[in-house]
């Protein structure tokens, strides 16, 4: 029968009280890349160096230093062949401050940290560029008016400042929706949830978005809705979120339709008439930064709105228009789902 050890994801080297390894298992022998580890020393079976070329065992001397220790925090250590491991270590003493009777070691691979390194690095520059871009508006036309105030006249001076006003809201909203994401991945969203009607609420949304555009917005809906259970703010901004995007990403009319539907409660579709969303890509579509096509954003509104509707405990997706474009999907319960 194979050692449990085996089923571990990481690999597991246990040496004795004379430095002996006496167990080494599967995931152990893959990422040190030998199949002979155990009878051999621990101080040379390991071959574990820091970028300075000092080897873990001499560094680290698990059987000596003080009789305190009880463990080796993680460290990242180098195979001969430049592979990068994470490894920590556990000193087992039969009695307090007495010598070290059993070390353990726990051996995983760096590319999950070397991932999610690459990953914040990304998120940074992106937030970086998309920050600077209105801010570099700001700055500019502020500078222009501070140095030639006095040269411009009225209708120059308000064209300026309308600019700076926009660029300041651009913003302003690009850090809602950054906090917003925060709050989202962290599970700290407040939400004030209460049965709320629908139809009202879309009527708002759909008004202040048909000021700003000269597309052709529809609202479908029956007589009668059942009040969904929402935080009123956050269904606003799902609303808002879906049918700007529709506008700003789609052709010709943009129609909005609400039904009841069995599962959920109700049921709200945005449809375009733009290129739509292929298959494939789809679930990208809920992923952070995300954009399609050449139309601005800041790519994350269809992050923020699944973490919203999820967070209510409703559905969404995304289908093909009949029409042509694309189509998505909001399931809202008229209960409280929440998990």
């Amino acid at each position: 029968m194979a050692d449990s050890t085996d089923l571990l994801p990481d690999g597991v080297i246990i040496a004795d009280d004379a430095g002996m390894i006496v167990l080494a298992n599967t995931a152990a022998v893959r990422l040190v890349g030998s199949t002979t580890l155990v009878g051999r020393p621990l101080a040379k079976a390991l071959s574990l160096q820091d970028q300075d070329g000092n080897d873990w065992f001499t560094s680290n001397a698990p059987y000596d230093g003080l009789n305190s220790r009880s463990g080796l925090t993680e460290q990242s250590w180098f195979l001969p062949d430049g592979v990068e491991l994470l490894v920590t270590a556990k000193l087992h003493r039969a009695v307090r401050g007495g010598p070290v009777q059993q070390v353990a070691l726990v051996l995983r691979s760096a590319r999950g940290r070397v991932q999610l390194d690459r990953e914040r690095s990304d998120l940074v520059a992106t937030v970086a560029h998309e920050l600077r871009s209105p801010l570099t508006g700001v700055k500019g036309f502020v500078s222009t008016l501070l140095i030639k105030w006095d040269r411009l006249n009225d209708e120059q001076k308000k064209l300026m400042l309308t600019t700076v006003n926009a660029d300041a809201e651009r913003l302003s909203r690009l850090i809602t929706e950054l906090l917003d994401v925060a709050r989202i991945d962290t599970g700290r969203l407040p939400l004030y949830p209460r049965p709320v009607e629908l139809a009202p609420v879309l009527d708002r949304v759909l008004a202040s978005i048909r000021a700003g555009t000269g597309r052709t917005i529809v609202y479908e809906h029956p007589v009668s809705l059942p009040a969904v259970f929402a935080d009123p703010d956050k269904l606003v901004q799902v609303l808002t979120n879906l049918v700007d995007n529709a506008v700003r990403h789609g052709e010709g009319v943009v129609r909005v339709t609400t039904e009841p539907d069995p599962d959920y409660g109700v049921r709200i579709t945005v449809d375009d008439q733009g290129e739509g969303i292929a298959e494939g890509i789809r679930t990208r579509v809920f992923t952070k930064f995300w954009k399609h096509g050449t139309r601005g954003g800041s790519g994350l509104g269809m992050y923020i709105v699944n973490g919203l509707v999820r967070v209510h405990g409703g559905e969404l997706e995304i289908d093909d228009a009949p029409g042509g474009g694309a189509r998505i999907i909001v399931r809202w319960p008229t209960d409280d789902r929440r998990t």
